[in-house]
């Protein structure tokens, strides 16, 4: 993105290039960034969505695997004014430095350096698009400027007994914003000095002045041995000259935000995290609160009328309770329990779908049991099929089962009654 904040040029770098591969089956058709989370949205409008609420306006979106659903959703969704030059533009490998696609993530920047001649910005944010959160750049960029850093980091203290799960940074004792060390999953890292049951973990979000940028990422791709990862290489190389600070991402204000989800952050990198974050929203007291309208999400989510409930009778009620309930959902004599449901979803008569997220164009049959499963895009799910119930019987039928007992069903999958 690129913006204006205070005199200064900003422009975003979205990197939305990734595989997904712990995400299978709901990436065998999209990149992971196009996933579909929390019924009307997708994993880039969390970071879009934050970076637009950030005063940075013009944005351009790195994409290279499987892109063309995410594509199609930004520029049907990602329109700003370009009388004042806003815009979110989706920008695919474009092989300029020679045949062959994207090496890492610092590749894809450095192949895509044109985009920063064409804007000429004084600072460049780079963020992942596939994590969910609320976060101001504006406040990381006001630190970047204030300490003169080469790069600022964004970080979450996670305990210390997952510090083997994260890149984990180490701070200087004597300046806790300074960057000692960065260490890729350590078994043994330095608890944070104020916290002795602490590390920082990055978050994957960067800030960078322009021309630092540039000639890290040129010095990057002239380097035979290097993976060309930010997180990697290009990091690393700044903290080893003592250029690399950390934005603690505690310190950042985000209006409206309540005591519970203040500071949270998901990386819905595999099966579980996904399930797991979409539980997050679910609750009374919802530990990620998507009901924030001084700090939207936004998204579009189709031309569909409002949800629908019928059948009263006794033994024939539609009924959600502990769930999200989209447009276009026709809940039609059955029972959906903690559960995400997406739009134009029609749960059918006698069914029961409980701790479920259900995407869109669904079709559940009469008498079906759903529980602890995830059911991709447009998958009809006959009359007295259940799933979730016997993983024996999901995985004859082909459905993924992980190790923790969730249940999922690919996009268009058809499945035998």
């Amino acid at each position: 993105m690129v913006a204006q904040t205070g005199r200064l040029k900003v422009l975003a770098i979205v990197l939305a290039g990734g595989e997904g591969k712990r995400l299978m089956p709901l990436t065998a058709d999209r990149a992971k960034p196009a996933v579909p989370f929390g019924g009307i949205y997708r994993l880039i409008d969390f970071a879009l969505s934050n970076i637009v609420n950030s005063g940075c306006l013009k944005i351009v979106v790195l994409t290279q695997y499987k892109s063309h659903s995410l594509d199609a959703h930004i520029t049907r969704t990602w329109r700003m004014s370009t009388l004042l030059g806003n815009y979110v533009a989706p920008v695919p490998a474009q092989q300029r430095m020679g045949k062959h696609w994207f090496a890492g993530s610092a590749d894809a920047i450095y192949q895509s350096l044109n985009l920063v001649y064409d804007e000429k910005p004084d600072i460049i944010v780079v963020v992942g698009a596939d994590h969910v959160y609320r976060m101001d750049f504006s406040q990381m960029i006001d630190q970047h400027i204030e300490t003169g850093a080469g790069v600022t980091v964004a970080a979450i203290r996670q305990p210390l007994s997952l510090a083997d799960q994260f890149g984990v940074i180490e701070v200087d004792d004597a300046d806790p914003r300074h960057i000692a060390d960065f260490l890729e999953k350590p078994q043994n890292p330095k608890p944070l000095p104020d916290a002795p049951n602490e590390v920082l973990a990055s978050m994957g979000n960067y800030v960078f002045n322009a021309d630092v940028l540039e000639q890290a990422v040129r010095d990057d791709a002239a380097d035979e041995d290097s993976a060309h990862d930010m997180g990697g290489d290009i990091v690393p190389a700044f903290v080893n000259r003592g250029e690399g600070y950390v934005y603690d991402f505690k310190d950042n204000d985000i209006p409206g935000a309540t005591e519970r989800d203040l500071a949270y952050w998901r990386d819905v990198g595999t099966i579980d995290s996904y399930y797991e974050s979409h539980m997050d929203l679910v609750s009374v007291h919802p530990v990620f609160n998507l009901y924030n309208d001084r700090w939207p999400i936004y998204t579009t989510h189709g031309n569909h009328p409002p949800a629908k409930f019928v059948h009263g009778s006794q033994d024939r009620v539609g009924q959600a309770h502990g769930s999200m309930v989209s447009p276009g959902v026709v809940i039609s004599g059955a029972t959906v329990a903690d559960s995400v449901v997406s739009p134009n979803v029609h749960v059918h008569s006698f069914s029961n779908v409980s701790q479920s997220v259900i995407l869109d164009g669904v079709d559940i049959g009469r008498g079906c049991q759903i529980h602890r499963a995830i059911i991709d895009k447009a998958v009809h799910v006959p009359e007295g099929v259940s799933i979730g119930v016997d993983h024996d019987q999901d995985r004859a039928r082909g459905f993924t089962v992980t190790d923790s007992g969730l249940v999922v069903v690919g996009k268009g999958t058809i499945i035998e009654g």
